[in-house]
């Protein structure tokens, strides 16, 4: 693929094959240059510039490795999703630790006080990647990185008219973005010890998190498999940018290819577009239309739970 679709070619000093064992062992493993002049045999100039090479001919792979979302169909028999029809995915924001100027620390300096990048991370019901944005500095909302993504010129967020994505509470609850309700239990473990839901909220928000969950654990599996996204590198943030979303294509080689060995680890973690005719949709903006159909769905899935628990 990287040398078919993405440029990626053989030299005089260096066959395909050791250019992408070079750069799959720095993402893996986060050592630094002297390191992998020792295990490779070449000098620092040259594993700098392999690095490089192959991680945009990576990028040129973009169309190729994303998941092209698909909605939620109405005969879906899965007991995380059955509930949201037409729904896309899910969809959040997580930190990754970058090394800036002096100057911009401030800026990238999260809630936390670490310096990081917020990216926002989109993924299908099978936990695949369908888009990723990097770049933004740590201390910008979520919500600020998410109209940037929708308004995008090129290469933006698409969501169709009449379908959605699950979003945490810190998004706003809004056509194209299906929220939990806020003051209610939330995440799964706050569930546990035989707990069940005593209104419709509290039911629909247990559902929801269980969904929505599957973004939580794609961002965690991408951070124990690829160790580069765990601290700071010492590569520019714009380098760095791309390596993240490199990572997200080769999670998502990993699990196109067959059985994920990291997925049954985090099944149960609990972590802190089709075609169409019509418009995207390009505001983020409450509506009392999707208000409705929000308590609507809410309602839906505590009649049946309570249907369920009567019939035991």
């Amino acid at each position: 693929m990287l040398d078919v679709k993405g440029g990626l070619k053989p030299t005089n000093n260096m066959l395909v094959d050791e250019q992408v064992a070079m750069f799959l062992h720095i993402l893996a493993h986060h050592v630094k240059n002297r390191v992998v002049q020792f295990y490779f045999g070449r000098s620092g100039e040259t594993i700098s510039r392999y690095f490089n090479i192959v991680l945009m001919a990576m990028m040129r792979l973009a169309e190729e490795l994303f998941k092209k979302p698909e909605p939620i169909h109405e005969d879906s028999i899965d007991e995380k999703w059955k509930w949201f029809k037409n729904c896309l995915g899910a969809l959040d924001g997580t930190h990754v630790k970058v090394k800036v100027p002096m100057k911009d620390k401030a800026r990238y300096r999260n809630r936390k006080g670490e310096i990081t990048t917020n990216v926002l991370g989109v993924c299908s019901p099978d936990a695949q990647f369908i888009y990723v944005l990097a770049g933004w500095e740590g201390s910008a909302a979520d919500g600020r990185v998410l109209r940037d993504a929708i308004n995008r010129r090129n290469g933006n967020l698409k969501v169709p008219q009449g379908q959605y994505y699950l979003v945490d509470a810190g998004y706003t609850n809004c056509e194209g973005f299906l929220a939990p309700y806020r003051g209610q239990r939330y995440h799964l473990s706050e569930w546990r010890d035989g707990r069940h839901p005593v209104n419709a909220r509290e039911c629909f928000n247990l559902r929801h998190a269980s969904a929505h969950n599957v973004i939580e654990r794609c961002f965690g599996m991408l951070k124990l498999r690829w160790a580069i996204l765990r601290s700071p590198s010492f590569y520019p943030v714009r380098t760095h940018c791309r390596i993240v979303i490199a990572c997200c294509l080769l999670h998502n080689l990993i699990r196109q290819q067959g059985s994920d060995p990291l997925e049954d680890g985090f099944e149960e973690m609990d972590m802190d577009i089709s075609n169409t005719d019509a418009p995207p949709i390009l505001t983020i903006e409450p509506s009392n239309a999707w208000g409705n159909f929000h308590e609507t769905l809410a309602n839906e899935m505590f009649a049946d739970f309570m249907r369920h628990t009567d019939s035991r």
